[in-house]
């Protein structure tokens, strides 16, 4: 298409956006529900400060949010998606076909991914290696061969384990949890097999993707189950059945330690002091995406971002570590609040 009519098109849709604004003047933010009670904290506090209207916070899962955010610019459209990891690659680039060209990334703090039992619940400690093999839906045989995973209880995963059924309740594949669950855990622990380490370095020279396929199978009789994008929910269904695990963000480990209690994986409890300095294995950062075209035009959406990345908000003793939320190392969190404040816009992701 000749540039001069792109261009056009642009201007023409920048200016209908303009003329009917008004139509929205509330922030409206969707996306990942283990980020959502952060930015719920940071928008009822922006709230009060400005004087202004609230911000509506959606909890529609990372997925599910940044197709939301990406579909278009104007106040049909949402302003913020949360997110827990970063946004994919296909993502940005249907933003970018979409007319959402100028995206401000900015990282709000480090989540520990946790498996979590009912304080009644057998204690159990977990490795990567273990959970793999107890949740994918094809594991090595003898023969190093995939074979459907035969696996029935913990026990049958390993001797050390409680002979109880596994039952794993976790996120749905809309949710950058369910991602993160996958590449941090189940990559992981198929990375310990031989015969799936051989197909990963097969498939580097062949440019085939049989390793991703394996790690990212998971079991559909019953052993997963998915429970939906509530994590409160989780909580809840566990606290039913003792001897079930589920699968969530480490903030809601932390509101909830009078019913659940954390996994041990590799050795290491999941809490504050793990997760912040690295020892724990399974540690992700979380996320937030504007949409800078917004900017100007929604009202408030500059100083929402700003209040965000504060120090008072997600600094070392900010209102949101109270939340669960675990702060950025000090050279992270001077890059994000300068992101913050100056709306700089992502070049892209690179995968």
């Amino acid at each position: 298409m000749n540039k001069t009519i792109v261009a056009a098109a642009v201007l023409t849709a920048s200016t209908a956006f303009a003329g009917i604004a008004t139509a929205r003047d509330q922030i409206r933010i969707v996306g990942s529900s283990t980020v959502y009670p952060f930015t719920t904290a940071v928008a009822e506090q922006f709230g009060k400060a400005s004087g202004g209207k609230t911000p509506v916070v959606e909890s529609t899962g990372t997925g599910g949010g940044l197709k939301l955010f990406c579909a278009g610019v104007g106040p049909d459209h949402p302003d913020v998606a949360n997110a827990s990891r970063a946004i994919k690659k296909g993502e940005f680039d249907d933003c970018q076909k979409n007319g959402v060209k100028d995206i401000v990334e900015v990282k709000v703090g480090i989540d520990g991914l946790v498996m979590a039992n009912a304080k009644s619940g057998p204690a159990l400690a977990l490795t990567q290696e273990m959970v793999f093999k107890a949740l994918a839906k094809e594991i090595p045989g003898a023969d190093g061969k995939l074979v459907a995973n035969p696996n029935k209880t913990w026990k049958d995963v390993d001797a050390s384990l409680p002979d109880d059924k596994i039952e794993v309740l976790g996120p749905p594949p809309t949710s950058g949890t369910r991602d993160s669950f996958l590449e941090l855990v189940m990559e992981k622990g198929a990375e310990k097999f031989p015969a799936l380490k051989a197909m990963k370095d097969d498939d580097k020279k062949n440019s085939t993707k049989n390793f991703e396929k394996a790690w990212k199978s998971v079991r559909e009789d019953g052993a997963w189950i998915d429970a939906g994008e509530n994590d409160n929910l989780i909580v809840q269904k566990l606290e039913a059945n003792p001897k079930a695990v589920g699968v969530f963000g480490y903030s809601f480990l932390e509101e909830n330690t009078a019913k659940v209690k954390g996994v041990k994986m590799g050795g290491i409890e999941p809490d504050y002091d793990t997760i912040s300095t690295g020892k724990y294995p399974v540690s992700r950062p979380l996320f937030i995406y504007i949409k800078k075209q917004h900017v100007g035009v929604i009202p408030g959406l500059k100083e929402f971002v700003a209040e965000y990345g504060s120090t008072k908000a997600i600094g070392e003793d900010g209102y949101l570590s109270k939340k669960g939320l675990v702060p950025l190392p000090k050279a992270d969190f001077d890059a994000t609040a300068k992101i913050a404040n100056e709306l700089a816009v992502m070049a892209g992701p690179s995968s």
